[in-house]
């Protein structure tokens, strides 16, 4: 009952954080919606893609890039939290480090969730094709990419000790990762070391089935749906272990 009670508290703690901190929830809110109606706007009456409204088609990757940001600057609570003496009397309890591990990534997880579900009503100021039924459909597919990239953050953050090696390290995996996941442009037309690469990066299936259950017909899918799904289960089990147990050796 213990274990179940601290982590209901770190996930508590942890998005009671998140909604306090005003100018970080502004900041994650704006940035995606100037990429869509700057960005977008522009590469549309540009080149654009052929056969696509380009803010259409870029609205899940930005949807993803959301999520993907906030899950990894959400990691430096842990230093926080090591910095300012609380981890230490967490570490204490007689809680297990992998109930701490774990109530903290179900609330670092909410708070990204709750980034996704945020901007996601944008989608009908450009006309993206969407209504109730595929805003269901596109959660469950948001909480498999919010969990791996959150336990990425966590991960990096329990093996570093300073703000700064944890500000280099998280911009040098949150571009690779966004910018090759085809979350701005296709990945059909791009160079075959290119294709490979972004075959290797999971966020690259997370778009790939939110942008086939936001414009159904209207897309070509990279994968069969089942196969995007498959991947992201496999990265979640995947970042969850490596999480628990680089935050586990961690004194």
């Amino acid at each position: 009952m213990s274990e179940v009670r601290g982590i209901y508290t770190l996930w508590k703690r942890e998005v009671k954080k998140f909604l306090r901190e005003k100018p970080r929830l502004l900041n994650a809110f704006c940035q995606p919606l100037l990429w869509l109606f700057i960005f977008g706007t522009g590469m549309r009456f540009s080149a654009g893609i052929p056969g696509y409204n380009y803010q259409e088609f870029i609205f899940p990757g930005l949807v993803c890039q959301a999520m993907l940001f906030t899950a990894m600057f959400m990691g430096v609570s842990v230093i926080w939290d090591r910095e300012f003496g609380f981890l230490k009397e967490i570490l204490v309890s007689p809680v297990s480090r992998s109930s701490i591990f774990l109530g903290k990534m179900f609330g670092v997880s909410t708070d990204v969730m709750l980034q996704g579900i945020i901007i996601f009503p944008f989608a009908f100021l450009i006309g993206a094709r969407t209504d109730f039924i595929i805003f269901l459909k596109a959660l469950p597919i948001m909480l498999l990419i919010t969990i791996g990239l959150t336990c990425i953050g966590l991960t990096f953050a329990s093996l570093l000790k300073s703000f700064e090696g944890f500000g280099l390290i998280q911009t040098f995996i949150n571009l690779p990762l966004f910018f090759l996941s085809g979350a701005l442009f296709p990945l059909t037309n791009v160079p075959e070391w290119l294709l490979c690469v972004s075959y290797a990066n999971p966020l690259t299936y997370g778009v790939d089935a939110l942008r086939t259950v936001m414009m159904g017909g209207a897309w070509a899918p990279l994968f069969p749906m089942h196969i995007d799904i498959g991947v992201l289960i496999a990265f979640d089990a995947v970042m969850f272990s490596i999480g628990t147990y680089a935050f586990s050796r961690r004194e």
